[in-house]
């Protein structure tokens, strides 16, 4: 258990600096005051309309990124490892036949199919790692673009340009 929340939790580190690095900073918004207002003023709505949107839409700009769902992990064992069991039984199979020349032969062909198989196993878990990242960046910037949409007309309802 404690090794699945340490995935956790670097899957979160990873997922916080690849959102920040793609492109979250760029939608802050430019805000005008229509109406003269002072800057302690605008302070004071800022912060309003700030409440006003992690409220509205339970998303909030200033906390850590999280998932939404479990990154997905790699499943069984790895390449090597896969290389290691396939020499094994196919050094079995070969003792089995009572000819040792086979039992050298059938270990490699079963290292070499073991490699294959971990191989592709370990591309299908990067690929649905990726998958998984692209998603949680969409569904962040679908979330944060809905929040800047009622922060924004918090602050136009409060008498500012907000671009």
């Amino acid at each position: 258990m404690k090794k699945s929340g340490t995935l956790h939790n670097k899957a979160m580190l990873i997922l916080a600096a690849a959102l920040l690095c793609s492109g979250a900073r760029a939608q802050e918004m430019v805000i005008y005051p229509k109406q003269g207002q002072s800057p302690e003023q605008q302070e004071k709505d800022r912060f309003e309309c700030y409440r006003f949107g992690r409220d509205t839409t339970g998303f909030d700009p200033m906390a850590l990124p999280t998932a939404t769902a479990p990154r997905p992990e790699q499943t069984g064992p790895s390449a090597g490892q896969r290389a290691v069991r396939g020499a094994v039984v196919g050094g079995a199979v070969g003792a089995i036949t009572g000819n040792s020349s086979k039992a050298k032969k059938y270990a490699g062909a079963g290292a070499a199919t073991g490699a294959l198989v971990g191989g592709m196993k370990s591309a299908d878990t990067k690929r649905a790692q990726e998958q998984w990242e692209r998603e949680q960046q969409a569904q962040y910037a679908q979330r944060r673009n809905h929040y800047n949409r009622a922060f924004a007309a918090c602050m136009e309802g409060r008498e500012y340009t907000v671009r």
